[in-house]
């Protein structure tokens, strides 16, 4: 229960941590990057070191599944920019770029380099912070449905208090429903693997999707 403690005590202060930079502070993106790398790599890193566990497992190549991984970020990034079209009449989404460029300086200009950074590389620190660190390890010391659980709920939370302030409630309780049954999907991917690179294949799906609806919204 040691361990389990000390991984648990890291995700949530982790995520306390960014909710106050990203809600509070609002630097510049780059500077929320670093402290974001800091909190989410450095920290299980240092564990590990405390711990005497190994990390390299949760970057091994899985032997098979690659190809439906996906597949199913295929269909996540269809069902996400689908639910976008179909959505904006009834949501308005018009604040959303204001906000991005109020609290992060992200604007039209430099949203590409912005975007490619999200899709590709912090969609693999929060795989290894949420699911490799924050399941995969924390299942070693805690029962399977608690360490899902747990694991579910840090990474839905922790987008939400992210965006609290970008739309209604509506949206909000809308995202944070949809975050916790992508966290349980990304879970499961990892179980049967042993490693993060299912769901990182899922999630970067997902997130060019985000990025798309960005560049358009950007561009209205």
């Amino acid at each position: 229960m040691k361990q389990a403690r000390s991984i648990l005590a890291i995700l949530l202060f982790g995520c306390a941590v960014m909710a106050v930079v990203d809600g509070v502070i609002q630097p510049g993106y780059a500077i929320k990057s670093l402290v974001k790398l800091t909190l989410f790599l450095g920290l299980p890193r240092w564990w590990s070191r405390q711990a005497g566990v190994s990390l390299r497992p949760l970057f091994a190549r899985p032997r098979q599944g690659l190809g439906w991984a996906a597949g199913i970020g295929a269909g996540v990034f269809a069902v996400i920019l689908g639910g976008f079209f179909l959505t904006r009449g009834i949501f308005d989404f018009s604040d959303l770029t204001t906000a991005l460029t109020a609290g992060t300086g992200v604007r039209r200009e430099n949203f590409l380099w912005v975007a490619l950074y999200i899709s590709f590389v912090n969609s693999l620190l929060e795989e290894f912070f949420f699911r490799g660190f924050g399941f995969l390890l924390l299942r070693r010391y805690l029962p399977r449905r608690p360490a899902l659980g747990l694991s579910c709920l840090a990474f839905a939370l922790y987008h939400v208090a992210m965006t609290l302030g970008w739309y209604g409630l509506p949206v909000q309780l809308l995202t944070l429903a949809g975050l916790a049954l992508g966290g349980w999907i990304f879970c499961r991917l990892d179980e049967h693997s042993g490693s993060l690179w299912l769901s990182w294949v899922v999630h970067l799906g997902a997130n060019l999707a985000t990025n798309a609806i960005g560049f358009l919204l950007f561009a209205a």
